[in-house]
């Protein structure tokens, strides 16, 4: 948005007696960082080339919900912000009443439209969860989640999120998963899902056969694969199982231990990296790679720069799948290796620290961390604009006795402050 030029109201008056030289050397400096700021402010946007970090809560259970938790971001092709969450009312498991929950942005998230109740629970099998976005080439936002983790449902919008269409049952596509695997529980995402440059549609899945002799046995053991669509949504297809529990993991052979919530990203090269969660008792993110996401996956390996506190992460391309500009993929989540306190006997450990973290090299190395919020912390998405702001929706916890009563937190940077200005364009 251009501002037109105008002087403040007291450079205006005639009565002004400032001299010329003392008011460009004092004044006028401090008119024009004025003018910057409220710029900026009133776009919502951030400078890519100076550093910058704000923050705000986009989503708060009040006393409607027992807590607001899961959440899921993405930005339109005309800039606007989608924040998803899942109201838990019944609880805070993940077998509650769940509502999926929705707030819209046109400035930066500056500020936001009322809390939407996208997807309601059902009475009788309350669990509505999982919200998977995807913004494709053409501007339509595709929402992938699911009921009661037995079926599967997708849904569209062409307006910028603001109405959707009728939920089409896609649970056929995990179905074609039963002869390999013979899952009681599905789930998609959660968090963003991907379009590959072929336009392939390309979504991260996790599937269970529950065993109620283990620990939190309704959603363990566990696999995961993905599913895809190259019809723009019509139809949804199997890819092949990426890893499961007791597998063995690929150049330390240390047993992968309950696989579930991961996040896809392309390569510059075209090919799809898997991250994943797992309970692993080396507390390390779990990868693999596949020439189409979907078939030929490697052997999983451990990467051992990331650590996994058991938890959902983030990541997301900044830039460098064209041609000439610099490769940059980021990664965030609960970074508590100095404080690994044992939470539970699934190998949870404490989710605090939210750190972001930069790679150069397409996820080869980290060689840059930084931290978002340093109290409790837990699951976490990213987008990015066309001006190279980047958002992260989180967990967040602040001092309570309540551990599940979460908070959903927006906090919006740059590369600039996220390399203490080293890497500025």
């Amino acid at each position: 948005m251009e501002h037109k030029k105008r002087l403040p109201v007291y450079m205006q008056s005639h009565h002004c007696t400032v001299l010329p030289g003392l008011f460009s050397l004092l004044v006028l400096p401090a008119c024009i960082c004025a003018l910057l700021l409220l710029t900026q402010c009133r776009s919502g946007k951030i400078s890519v080339s100076k550093p910058a970090i704000d923050s705000s809560i986009v989503f708060d259970p009040g006393q409607t919900y027992s807590t607001t938790r899961i959440p899921a971001l993405a930005v339109t092709k005309k800039g606007t912000l989608l924040a998803f969450c899942e109201g838990r009312l019944s609880g805070a498991g993940d077998w509650a009443a769940i509502d999926i929950l929705l707030r819209r942005s046109t400035n930066g998230g500056r500020s936001w439209e009322d809390v939407r109740t996208l997807v309601r629970h059902l009475d009788d099998k309350p669990p509505t969860s999982n919200a998977t976005p995807i913004v494709d080439k053409d501007g339509v936002i595709h929402l992938l989640y699911q009921r009661n983790y037995e079926r599967a449902y997708h849904i569209t919008s062409s307006d910028e999120g603001k109405t959707w269409s009728e939920p089409v049952d896609i649970t056929y596509a995990f179905d074609a998963f039963r002869s390999k695997y013979d899952w009681k529980v599905l789930a998609p995402g959660p968090g963003h899902a991907i379009q590959l440059r072929t336009g392939r549609l390309l979504v991260p899945i996790w599937l269970c056969k529950p065993d109620k002799s283990l620990p939190g046995g309704d959603h363990r053991p566990s696999c995961i694969a993905t599913v895809y669509s190259d019809d723009a949504g019509k139809t949804w297809h199997p890819g092949d199982i990426v890893a499961s529990n007791g597998d063995l993991s690929g150049g330390t052979s240390i047993p992968i231990v309950n696989p579930s919530e991961n996040v896809a990203i392309e390569l510059a090269d075209g090919r799809v990296m898997l991250n994943m969660r797992t309970e692993s008792l080396n507390n390390r993110r779990l990868i693999s790679y596949s020439p189409d996401g979907a078939t030929n996956w490697t052997k999983p390996r451990f990467d051992d720069e990331l650590y996994e506190p058991v938890c959902m992460a983030g990541l997301i391309r900044i830039s460098g799948n064209g041609s000439g500009t610099r490769k940059r993929i980021l990664f965030v989540n609960p970074n508590s290796i100095n404080n690994p306190k044992l939470i539970n006997k699934n190998n949870f450990r404490t989710r605090e620290n939210l750190t972001a973290r930069l790679s150069y090299d397409e996820g080869e190395s980290w060689p840059v961390e930084k931290i978002l919020w340093p109290g409790l912390a837990g699951y976490s998405d990213l987008a990015v604009d066309k001006e190279g702001t980047i958002y992260c929706l989180y967990e967040r916890r602040d001092a309570s006795d309540n551990f599940q009563k979460y908070r959903v937190a927006l906090q919006k940077f740059n590369i600039a402050w996220l390399t203490d200005g080293k890497d500025n364009n």
